[in-house]
């Protein structure tokens, strides 16, 4: 007996130090995917060209070079070009890091720490090195001063300790699996670049970062240039092998996406990215298109659809109420809008994980997600268990079924036609609201919801604004309802308390629009960090769908399973795509220039 268990001892041992052993990549769950010697990404062109220029198109403009605080607008292509983590993604698995800046990371067994070693090539666009200060001040600077997503993760660190001229160890102060990755995954800022300066202060100081790209012209709301960088210390990584390929990408910004679309077909923009199956029909008989300077592109995706679609603020009285929700969701004809809208051809999100293993199921919960959901029975909406089904109409314009469904709900929650035709509750107050919009597809949308509403004696006013009010108001909850997206990745972790935790419903700058405050999703979101297994991870997952779905927050709108990208037909991409499709990772990352 005593030999078997110094047997057993001794496997335990070993296994722990398995995991503590330095490697150069961690996955979520199980191992990652890559040999140690791998030798490229599976989905790029290892022997791509370098050269050529490709030009984007964005709405809005900016006033920062800082991507990492609330106030200013930066340009995207800061935080991906410029900037680098210690780690980075194959786009190809659910969640696995290999090493960037980090030569190697170490866990402890229970992930209760996390030890990265820089490598001693790292270095900054001017040449100077990349230190362990340099990390320890940006995650301690991102975590006091930047976004609330950094700060998150910050108030996990208990310690934070040097270990080596080269490495440096966080150990934390609570059970949560997924932060040794989300720290391999923050951006690594040079300290003295920011000496005298304040980093909550937006403004147009040239970046320093040791990425692949640097700043080059720009003018503050019209355009900005990244140039490569011939002297970038990783370009031979075989993280980087087939990728960063262009000597320059540019982005132009415009007011409106009818001005840039006009400017994609003009020649003045290399790509554009169609959200619309309808316009990609109808709308691309160009001459451009029609000479074959122009290409098509079908990119397949199997990532979750995330969620889009008109969100309510429950932060507002007239919303705070399930059942209003509940038939201002039945009022919303989407059969009848997508036909109009997508000629019928764009699958409706059914939940915030649809078109993937980690959707909720339909019909009642069932197993480890009845489990899980069994303890907040009390506090969950109708359908959490049960089950939950979009309400879906006959297509024509009248929703007449629908229509009455919503009046019955309204009227439950105190809300009748009076005799003037108009929705009042028992103080006699009038059902009106405003929706913020930002584009015109979602302004042809809101306008045929409106006139539904009206059937039901509800007054709406949409408003549209420009980025940087949208911005403010979003950023401070000062909105009824408006349009948002939400992109969910086949891994979601911490910042899924960013999206719906508790604390957004009064900390400004969270995303969590909606206002929701649940138990149940708190809990569910510390389930599936911790989650030991897959199997663990996908029922946390689907139980956290359930709450999101019958929660009824959102007036769900339609996903794309595909990109529908129009290119230059001398811009090429690898045939061999990865899991997430057309997402992080993959324009202009892995893209190429060739006559």
């Amino acid at each position: 007996m005593i030999a078997a268990l110094a047997g057993v001892a001794m496997l335990l041992a070993a296994a722990a130090g398995a995991r503590s052993a330095p490697r150069n990549a961690m996955a979520m769950y199980g191992e990652p995917a890559l040999p140690p010697d791998f030798v490229s990404l599976p989905y790029v062109n290892p022997d791509a060209p370098k050269g050529g220029r490709i030009t984007f198109g964005e709405l809005g403009g900016f006033d920062s070079f800082n991507p990492y605080i609330l106030k200013g607008r930066a340009p995207w292509g800061v935080r991906v070009h410029v900037y680098e983590s210690l780690m980075a993604r194959n786009w190809d698995e659910p969640f696995s890091l290999y090493g960037l800046l980090a030569e190697s990371v170490r866990t402890g067994p229970n992930r209760e720490w996390v030890e990265f070693t820089l490598r001693p090539q790292a270095r900054f666009s001017d040449g100077s090195p990349v230190t362990v200060d340099d990390v320890i001040w940006s995650f301690r600077t991102l975590g006091e001063k930047g976004l609330p997503r950094y700060r998150n993760a910050w108030d996990k660190v208990a310690r934070v300790e040097r270990t080596g001229p080269r490495s440096v160890r966080f150990t934390f102060n609570v059970p949560d699996r997924e932060l040794p990755l989300i720290l391999g995954l923050r951006p690594v800022l040079k300290k003295d670049s920011w000496k005298g300066r304040d980093f909550a202060e937006s403004g147009l100081r040239m970046p320093i970062g040791s990425g692949p790209y640097v700043v080059g012209d720009f003018e503050a709301n019209r355009y900005v240039t990244f140039r490569r960088n011939p002297d970038y210390w990783g370009r031979d990584l075989p993280i980087n092998r087939g990728k960063n390929n262009f000597d320059e990408i540019r982005y132009e910004y415009f007011r409106d996406s009818a001005a840039l679309f006009e400017a994609f077909k003009g020649g003045a923009l290399s790509v554009y990215r169609e959200t619309s199956p309808q316009r990609w029909e109808d709308q691309y008989d160009f001459p451009a298109v029609k000479r074959g300077d122009i290409v098509k592109s079908i990119i397949p995706n199997g990532r979750p659809s995330g969620m889009r679609g008109f969100v309510f603020n429950t932060r507002r009285a007239i919303f705070a109420d399930w059942r209003v929700r509940d038939a201002l969701i039945r009022a919303f004809n989407f059969e009848f809008i997508n036909q109009v809208i997508n000629k019928g051809r764009a699958p409706r999100a059914s939940s915030y994980f649809s078109n993937s293993e980690l959707g909720m199921r339909p019909g009642p919960a069932r197993g480890k997600v009845l489990a899980l959901l069994e303890p907040y029975r009390d506090s969950l909406l109708p359908g959490a268990i049960e089950g939950y089904r979009l309400p879906s109409s006959q297509g024509d314009l009248r929703n007449r079924r629908n229509l009455r469904a919503a009046r019955r709900e309204l009227a439950r929650a105190g809300w009748k036609v009076a005799p003037d035709g108009v929705l009042r509750n028992a103080e006699g107050q009038p059902f009106r609201f405003e929706i913020m919009l930002r584009s015109t597809v979602n302004e042809a949308v809101a306008n045929l919801y409106a006139e539904a509403l009206k059937r039901l004696g509800i007054s709406v006013t949409l408003k549209t604004v420009d980025q940087a009010q949208h911005k403010a108001r979003r950023d401070s909850y000062d909105f009824d309802m408006m349009f948002n997206v939400w992109s969910l990745s086949l891994s979601p972790g911490n910042e899924q308390y960013l999206y719906w935790g508790s604390r957004g419903v009064t900390e400004k700058g969270t995303r969590n629009y909606m206002g929701m405050k649940s138990p149940a999703a708190d809990a569910l979101i510390g389930k599936m960090l911790n989650a030991r297994s897959r199997e663990d991870f996908i029922a946390a997952t689907r139980a956290l769908d359930r709450v999101l779905i019958s929660g009824r927050y959102v007036i769900p709108f339609w996903y794309n399973n595909v990109s529908r990208l129009a290119h230059r037909k001398e811009l090429h991409f690898p045939e061999r795509l990865p899991v997430y499709g057309d997402w992080l990772g993959f324009l202009p990352d892995v893209w190429w220039w060739a006559e």
